[in-house]
């Protein structure tokens, strides 16, 4: 019997997506917007209907979709009106030491290539604290920078860096900002939704911007990627 011959064989269709795996995708959607929702709101804690307007669902839908938010801690329920619960502060207890690991690698190699302790800042309001530190292996003395350090966002390289407009520059220098006698050089992070970040290194010698910088700027790019 002759076989069919391959150049015209028929086009593999796609596979239509199961009913249930839409249904999930459709709830997990409406759960997150839900919890948006309720983070959005300032002031006044929003009731059930407003979630229900904001959200496009029925009064019954939000009940539904609130019912594993609560068991989990991220909502909880006052009478008619909702509010974040304490498992979100949980969970944002967890941002911190992932972006620690994460952003390390490429920290370490910034730190080598340069010679200067490398870190990673990220604003919180108008402050800038250090969440990641790595100092180099092979100098005779460095810049001991400690994680948890604070400083107003418009201070210091890794600060001002921070809010750098794309376009205008790819790195900021600083001298002297922060501490007498230390220079810095440092890049923001983009492409992460949400966060306001930077990585730099902070010596206690001058630096060749027009060196340095570029290498501060692939380090910002390699840890954005690893938080993406």
């Amino acid at each position: 019997m002759a076989q069919p011959d391959p150049a015209h064989a028929a086009p593999s269709l796609p596979r239509e997506v199961p009913a249930g795996a839409k249904e999930s995708s459709l709830t997990l959607e409406r759960g997150l917007s839900l919890l948006q929702a309720v983070a959005d709101a300032e002031s006044e804690a929003p009731t059930i209907s407003d979630l229900a307007a904001r959200i496009g669902v029925s009064r019954a839908a939000v009940y539904r979709l609130l019912g594993p938010l609560q068991s989990r801690g991220l909502v909880r329920r006052e009478g008619s009106r909702v509010r974040l619960g304490l498992g979100v502060l949980w969970l944002a207890g967890r941002v911190l030491p992932q972006m620690r690991v994460a952003s390390t690698p490429a920290l370490r190699g910034l730190a080598e290539k340069v010679g200067a302790t490398a870190h990673l800042t990220v604003a919180d309001g108008s402050e800038a604290q250090a969440v990641a530190v790595v100092e180099p292996s092979w100098t005779s003395y460095h810049v001991s920078y400690r994680v948890g350090t604070r400083h107003p966002v418009q201070r210091g390289a890794a600060g001002r860096a921070v809010d750098l407009q794309a376009g205008v520059h790819r790195w900021i220098s600083s001298s002297g900002d922060l501490q007498q006698g230390a220079f810095g050089v440092a890049a923001p992070v983009r492409g992460v939704p949400g966060l306001r970040a930077s990585v730099g290194v902070v010596s206690l010698q001058p630096m060749a911007s027009e060196e340095v910088g570029p290498l501060v700027v692939e380090a910002a790019e390699a840890v954005a990627e690893a938080l993406r």
